[in-house]
């Protein structure tokens, strides 16, 4: 009997710790929120448009444009002065255009577009996390370069991995990591990239970041020129042509 007992309570313990990790990773993140303009004026994101030029690390200037229609769209457009890449993710399909073959589209493998779905959010995979399908973990606190952060694991319904550093006392995003996949972003392949987020603007009561430097699979810096939120996308951008 008093095993029972003991081992009661143990199980008692381990459901508590579970719960209350479970609501401190939610009150993280309910922080964060409101520090990024409030959950309300996130979700009320429907598209979302950035444009910004990247200096990669050999001094390459590549100029990088974003459309994102919220669950319906992601398209990257990126310019590399002699050449173009163009990636279109949605619900269904994903296309990625090759420049070594007269930038012609080439559909995304399964595990590519599964992988990049999350893309088509604009508020992003954090906010409002579980309505979402998402599970997010709080790995504990790390130093990320002086600040401590709240370290959480987000995993994607699809099954993707994004480690987010949030600043204890911001409430921002200051670091992010993740593997790339092929048919992602530009440089395709599988690598460990790791995002920096600096300079912090509000735009329309939202906070974006206007500097974000990338390592891992390419290096550089990308400094934001205009960031859009709620404006009319043209249907064409949907198709891969």
């Amino acid at each position: 009997m008093k095993n029972l007992i003991v081992f009661g309570l143990f199980v008692l313990a381990m459901v508590f710790v579970q719960f209350a990790q479970a609501q401190t990773v939610d009150d993280v993140l309910d922080k964060y929120m409101a520090s990024m303009g409030g959950k309300d004026k996130l979700l009320s994101m429907n598209t979302l448009f950035t444009q910004g030029v990247s200096v990669m690390a050999n001094g390459t200037e590549i100029t990088n444009v974003t459309h994102k229609v919220q669950d319906k769209l992601f398209r990257n457009d990126l310019d590399f002065g002699m050449g173009t890449v163009v990636i279109i993710v949605t619900p269904e399909k994903g296309w990625r255009s090759n420049p070594t073959n007269g930038g012609a589209f080439e559909p995304m493998s399964a595990e590519a577009l599964q992988g990049n779905l999350y893309q088509m959010d604009c508020a992003g995979p954090l906010v409002n996390y579980a309505a979402k399908g998402h599970k997010a973990e709080l790995m504990g606190k790390e130093t990320i370069d002086g600040n401590e952060c709240y370290k959480i694991k987000l995993t994607t319904k699809q099954g993707k991995e994004i480690m987010y550093w949030i600043d204890s006392k911001t409430y921002l995003v200051d670091q992010s990591s993740q593997k790339s996949m092929g048919g992602g972003r530009a440089g395709g392949g599988d690598a460990e990239l790791v995002f920096t987020y600096k300079e912090y603007k509000a735009v329309d009561g939202i906070q974006f970041a206007y500097s974000v430097s990338t390592t891992g699979g390419f290096s550089g810096t990308m400094t934001y020129e205009k960031i859009e939120i709620n404006k009319p996308v043209d249907e064409k951008l949907y198709k891969p042509e």
